[in-house]
Order: C-alpha cells, then sequence, then structure tokens
C-alpha cells in the first residue's frame, strides 16, 4: 500500500508536466534566474514533500530512505544529491525521477533542501 501513493502522485506529476509542456512550460525555468517559475517551484516543494515524504519522511527527517534536512544534506556535494534525484541508487529503494524533475530542478530542490526553505508557497 505504501508504494501505491507515490505511484498516483507521480501520475497526477505527469499530467500537470504534459499540460505544462503543451502549455510551452515544460522545465518552467525563469530565463532570468534559472529558477523554475513560480508554478513550477510549488509543484516541485509539493513532490518533494508528498513524494519524497513518503520514503524520507512527510517532515523529511527520515524513514525508510535518510534524513533531507539542512543539517544531514550540508556536508554533502550539491551536485550529487541531485544527481541521486535524477538517477536514484541502483540497488536501493531510491528511483530515478529524471521522468518528472529536470537536472536544473534537482539542483534547485537541492538547495532548497540545503537552506531548509521546503515550505510550499500559498
Amino acid at each position: 500500500m505504501a508504494r501505491v501513493a507515490p505511484l498516483v502522485a507521480a501520475a497526477v506529476l505527469a499530467a500537470m508536466t504534459f499540460a505544462g509542456a503543451r502549455a510551452g512550460t515544460l522545465a518552467g525555468d525563469d530565463a532570468t534566474t534559472g529558477a523554475p517559475d513560480a508554478a513550477r517551484q510549488r509543484e516541485l516543494l509539493a513532490l518533494l514533500h508528498q513524494d519524497c515524504g513518503s520514503c524520507h519522511g512527510m517532515r523529511l527527517t527520515g524513514g525508510l530512505g535518510p534524513a533531507l534536512t539542512p543539517e544531514k544534506l550540508r556536508t554533502r556535494p550539491a551536485e550529487s544529491l541531485a544527481a541521486t534525484i535524477v538517477s536514484g541508487r541502483p540497488g536501493t529503494a531510491m528511483p530515478p525521477w529524471r521522468r518528472f524533475v529536470s537536472e536544473e530542478e534537482a539542483r534547485w530542490l537541492v538547495a532548497r533542501m540545503v537552506s531548509g526553505d521546503t515550505d510550499v508557497p500559498r
């Protein structure tokens, strides 16, 4: 049952990504900053809490997967963390998210997690 929620959320995100692609905003990057636009930022932070949280804990303090707190992530290379998001970790429960998150978006998420700024804006 625990695997169903991530699969459903992945399907929802895929539909949102498809809708964004039809609107010409698949990556949703803000051309001036390289950061995703505000709508995509909300989607990514929701993905972080809902999908990543299903294994890393709803408060990102650990569970099946390790904690994703600033204290735990600050000593890890950001590029390595982003690569893990995009490519997963073979031989573990960490799946690749490249179908749903670009490398740039993964780097943006890592920066947010390291800073502790992961609240979804309203």
